[in-house]
């Protein structure tokens, strides 16, 4: 029995019942109830207030630490050099565009704090000068400037509409696609493969790398072990790489399997003129291609699985009309940090949405550049590999559209590679994939006119593939977001309905979160980051349209050479059997023991590699001024406006000071 608990014993004539009664439950007596004394509420207050305080100062202490990392890492930056003077016209008009905003949001203080208002004062009752240029101010923004805002808003506002309409339509002909379990199907039957030796044609695998020292290894091994009889397959290393020791290192990886009897060479440029296109059609020109009938194209960062080309292959059998197998990309590391993730939610609506639709309802889609075969008479007939933009693939893949080639994409086949983890590595990356499409437009826009192909075709191609995907959609999503939403903050006249702003992007941002589902928790940041990235689009848009410096740029992208479990295995298990060190040795080369002694040298004196984060102008001047549009959607009580502002602002901040991602060495 509880020791506070009371026996109360009721006798009746007939029975009896005992009652306990728990002495701290006072509910049933509450003539006894004790009153709290001032020194406990005192002390309750005491408290109360101290939990208040520790909050308090939880939430100072965290607000003090980012402050503090930020200001480190800023200490510790260097402002970026990716836009030399002739290419920073866009920043100037941001920054101008920003100190505007400025003057404009603090006259706007005034003015709300003074309750000026232009329709409810009189010409006699304006007091002062600022007063008098602010009225004069809002008379020449309602007659002049306000129907120019209108106009361009109205304008991108369509594009918008558009360009979601398309979005629209592909993911309605995705949904439709895996309704109907429609896939591109091999045309011979399974028995003639398996037993018919002309399966097996002459194959060139061919791995362009430059300066590729964390994954050369590793595509190397992948391109080797496929399964493909050893005599009717041919692998080229088609190496760019200026370092001397990484020349040497490749050589040895491309000897060691040799001596294992695989057909391997090596070739290595001393000029690199034309970047990956020039080192494609070098490699073309060599007398052993012309015995092949297909070539399979890998990027250094790309792990093929054995069974790639007897997946692909077999497409082309009884199929001459087709000229390309493209097999989607899978990413290793896409759950690396929040900048992969964005990344893979991209991607997986290209691959799935965009290239499997095209693919099959219009035997037409952008070549990757890697993890595809080619037919070899495809790309003769073609042109070859031309040198005139810095997206040869998607050059290679127009003109041999325009011939009449058909193209496959499996969604089904995929290979391994690595997504850029660093906002540099990925910002130079979308530099190249947005400005090389306008060069390209450029140059064979002529070429698709007079082309014998279809009216549908041109028009698909002139509209839709180059003019919506490529031109339109980085335009307005910079111009109605990044400019023209916050310039209605101080023009209220020409305000964007919510519907623009909300409920439209969230609905184009579902459908494309959908083909990667596992990533939906992390839809409003990926709204938030493809609007910051806009800026990095519409400059690269701009510089390959008008054939700016920048549009000729071709930076390798970073790799970290993660690889998958199955890959560290094989790897733990090649290792077990003979080291580097020894495979070396016992090949009594000199160029094998000059390996070892630079190998030596180098683990004697490991480089120093300091960690750097960038500042980006462009991207801070947005922030800023997008936060400047919030601070005056605030005096006017937005609501939808202000958040979105704030956060979209947030969100360039973050980028600007590549507080996203890894950090660059």
């Amino acid at each position: 029995m509880a020791p506070n608990s009371v026996v109360v014993t009721m006798e009746k004539p007939s029975n009896f019942s005992l009652l306990e009664l728990n002495g701290s439950d006072s509910s049933l007596f509450p003539e006894k109830q004790k009153g709290v004394s001032p020194k406990q509420f005192t002390w309750f207050l005491f408290l109360k207030a101290h939990r208040v305080f520790s909050s308090l100062s939880w939430l100072a202490m965290a607000v003090q630490t980012m402050f503090v990392s930020a200001k480190k890492r800023i200490a510790l930056s260097e402002v970026s050099e990716e836009e030399p003077k002739y290419r920073g016209r866009l920043y100037r008009f941001i920054k101008a565009f920003l100190v505007l905003s400025i003057v404009a949001l603090l006259i706007e203080v005034v003015a709300h704090f003074k309750k000026w208002n232009l329709n409810l004062m009189q010409p006699w009752e304006v007091q002062g000068l600022v007063q008098w240029s602010y009225m004069a101010w809002l008379s020449f923004r309602v007659d002049y400037i306000a129907p120019l805002v209108i106009t361009l808003s109205k304008f991108c506002t369509v594009l918008f509409l558009i360009q979601s309409l398309d979005r629209l339509v592909l993911c309605l002909g995705c949904f439709w696609l895996r309704y109907k379990n429609l896939k591109p199907k091999i045309e011979a039957e399974a028995d003639d493969i398996e037993d018919s030796f002309s399966f097996f044609p002459m194959v060139l695998v061919q791995i362009p790398m430059c300066n590729e020292r964390e994954v050369y290894a590793q595509s190397i091994s992948a391109a080797c072990q496929l399964d493909w009889p050893k005599d009717r397959i041919l692998i080229q290393v088609l190496d760019d790489s200026d370092d001397t020791s990484l020349q040497l290192l490749i050589q040895d990886e491309v000897s060691s399997w040799r001596e294992k009897g695989v057909d391997i060479v090596y070739r290595h440029r001393l000029i690199r003129t034309g970047y990956k296109a020039g080192n494609l059609k070098s490699a073309m020109g060599c007398d052993y291609v012309k015995d092949s009938e297909f070539v399979a194209i890998f990027d250094a960062d790309f792990q093929p699985n054995s069974d790639f080309l007897k997946q692909t292959i077999p497409h082309f059998k009884d199929n001459p009309e087709l000229g390309l197998v493209q097999a989607r990309w899978s990413f290793v590391n896409k759950d690396e940090n929040l900048l992969t993730r964005l990344q893979n939610i991209n991607l997986c609506f290209h691959f799935e949405v965009e290239q499997q639709v095209n693919g099959l309802f219009l035997n037409f889609f952008g070549f990757n550049g890697t993890a595809g075969v080619w037919r070899i008479k495809a790309l003769e007939e073609s042109g070859g590999w031309l040198e005139r933009t810095t997206v040869e693939d998607m050059d290679i893949a127009v003109r041999a559209h325009l011939n009449g080639w058909k193209f496959i994409f499996l969604n089904d086949v995929k290979v391994l590679c690595e997504l850029p983890e660093s906002y540099e590595a990925y910002k130079k990356q979308q530099h190249r994939w947005h400005s090389g499409p306008m060069q390209l437009f450029r140059l064979c826009l002529p070429a698709i006119i007079t082309s014998k192909i279809s009216v549908w075709k041109k028009a698909n191609l002139i509209f839709l593939f180059f003019l919506l995907r490529k031109l339109i959609l980085p335009f307005y999503s910079f111009t109605l977001f990044c400019i023209i939403l916050p310039l209605t903050m101080f023009i209220p006249e020409a305000e964007l309905p919510i519907w623009v702003i909300c409920y439209v992007p969230i609905f184009m941002s579902l459908l494309n979160i959908l083909p990667a589902p596992k990533s939906f928790p992390f839809l409003v940041p990926y709204l938030l980051f493809e609007n910051t990235m806009s800026v990095t689009k519409f400059n690269a848009m701009v510089s390959g349209l008008f054939q700016l410096g920048s549009a000729y740029e071709w930076v390798v992208t970073k790799k970290t050479g993660r690889s998958s479990e199955s890959d560290l295995i094989a790897f733990a298990e090649r290792e077990s059997k003979s080291s580097t060190e020894e495979k070396i040795l016992r090949r009594h080369s000199e160029s094998g023991l000059e390996l070892l002694s630079k190998l030596k040298e180098e683990e004697k004196v490991p480089p120093l590699k300091k960690m750097k984060n960038r500042l980006y102008r462009k991207e801070l001047a947005l922030a800023f001024l997008l936060l400047t549009a919030a601070g005056r959607s605030l005096l006017s009580a937005h609501g939808v406006h202000f958040y979105f502002l704030l956060f979209q602002g947030l969100s360039f901040l973050v980028v600007g000071l590549d507080l996203i991602g890894e950090q660059m060495s």
